[in-house]
Formats: structure tokens, C-alpha cells, sequence
């Protein structure tokens, strides 16, 4: 998993960072999205996961990593 940030979407609602403190917080200064991990442990990839889907404002991209040996053929 990859995680990318896309800070002048951000609104600064912090569902992000309720939804998933181990990777994402809010900039002290202006409130918006602060990205603490951008490759998280799969530990935390199901809450990084709700936390892009529940972004008002579209500003966090989740991109899955292929499993090695995988084809990208359908």
C-alpha cells in the first residue's frame, strides 16, 4: 500500500486522522492532513482504507501494491 496526499484538496474535517491516528494527523498550523506513515504496516491498510473513502474533500489516494509474481493482464 501507498498512500498519497493531495494537501490543497485537504478541508481539514480530520476524519483522517480520527479514522486512522497511526497514519495520518492535522497540521498544527492550518489543519490540513498530515501523512505520518506513507507506507503503512498491514496492520493499519483496512483504516487507511475508510479513512480515503470518508475524506470530504478526495485528498488521500490509497494505491495497492501488486503481490509479487502478479500479472496485470485481466
Amino acid at each position: 500500500m501507498d498512500i498519497t496526499l493531495h494537501r490543497d484538496r485537504c478541508v481539514g474535517a480530520g476524519m483522517c486522522a480520527l479514522t486512522a491516528p497511526g497514519v495520518f494527523d492535522q497540521d498544527d498550523e492550518d489543519g490540513r492532513v498530515a501523512l505520518l506513515d506513507s507506507k503503512p504496516s498491514p496492520a493499519h491498510h483496512a483504516a487507511a482504507r475508510l479513512a480515503a473513502g470518508l475524506c470530504p474533500a478526495a485528498a488521500i489516494t490509497v494505491t495497492e501494491a501488486r503481490e509479487p509474481g502478479s500479472s496485470s493482464a485481466p
